[in-house]
């Protein structure tokens, strides 16, 4: 397969539809090692230029990572079994994280297959999606104390989610962007196994066309707070921030039953997003 040398235009269905700190964190009952976590928090502002990849890399076997790697900003993108960009559940990931794992300074390309998954908790530090394949990360920890951080980068189109939450514990982005996108965080509506999640989404750049920021389960206790959220070329403010369903764990689809802040599980106010 010869490599790209940028990314390529995606042909796929495009989507139509698309405070205070201490207060916030203290509601989600943050330990101290998660506030080291968060402390690279600013609000400098998300959106950067995106990187041009130094070099490809062809990758036809999932990348197992233990502790850190560092790609240099090489564009990794599949080939042979993982070739697919298409919506099928079950693909392989290009990078699959082991517990406490730091990937950072990566260009995932197109095809992307199923992005990272990580196995327990871990840092995504610079992490650029160009065309997002089935999710950009799947975020599979099954400790409550796991803690997934998404640290700077970016991803486009993407035609469902960016983030999926399979696990249990909490997932934080700060300094993000996205654009082209379904949702940029989606806790798990149906999976087999259940747990409580909670999130945080910090200091991020969303661009229309999208469909909503975070999707969580109430019954089961999720909770999301959001906070510095600018969201571009939405005037109409069709994007949602956040919305709320009843998750199950027999495969059902879980019906939707609010959205917007309620002062329990969707923690933010109508400050926390601003629209450019």
């Amino acid at each position: 397969m010869t490599p790209p040398t940028s990314p390529r235009v995606s042909h796929r269905r495009r989507l139509t539809k698309r405070r205070a700190v201490v207060g916030g964190i203290a509601a989600l009952g943050v330990t101290a090692a998660a506030l080291v976590t968060t402390s690279m928090m600013s609000t400098a502002g998300a959106a950067t230029a995106w990187p041009e990849a130094k070099g490809q890399q062809p990758t036809a076997k999932t990348i197992e990572v233990s502790g850190t790697l560092d790609g240099g900003l090489k564009r990794y993108y599949g080939t042979g079994d993982l070739g697919g960009d298409g919506q099928d559940e079950g693909q392989d990931p290009i990078f699959k994280l082991k517990d406490g794992a730091v990937l950072k300074n990566v260009i995932i390309g197109s095809p992307a297959a199923d992005g990272i998954h990580c196995q327990g908790s871990c840092t995504l530090q610079n992490v650029w999606w160009e065309d997002v394949g089935e999710d950009a990360a799947t975020f599979k920890g099954t400790a409550a104390g796991s803690t997934y951080t998404v640290h700077g980068g970016g991803a486009k189109k993407a035609d469902d989610k960016v983030f999926q939450f399979n696990g249990a514990g909490k997932l934080v982005i700060t300094k993000f962007q996205v654009s082209d996108f379904g949702k940029l965080v989606r806790s798990c509506g149906n999976c087999s196994k259940q747990y409580q999640r909670n999130i945080i989404v910090n200091d991020v750049d969303i661009t229309a066309p999208g469909k909503s920021v975070v999707g969580i389960n109430t019954n089961y206790g999720d909770t999301a707070a959001l906070r510095g959220i600018r969201i571009h070329g939405d005037s109409a403010k069709k994007i949602a921030t956040c919305d709320r369903f009843t998750g199950n764990n027999t495969g059902a689809e879980p019906p939707k039953t609010g959205s917007g802040p309620d002062g329990k599980h969707c923690r933010f106010t109508a400050g926390d997003i601003s629209y450019k």
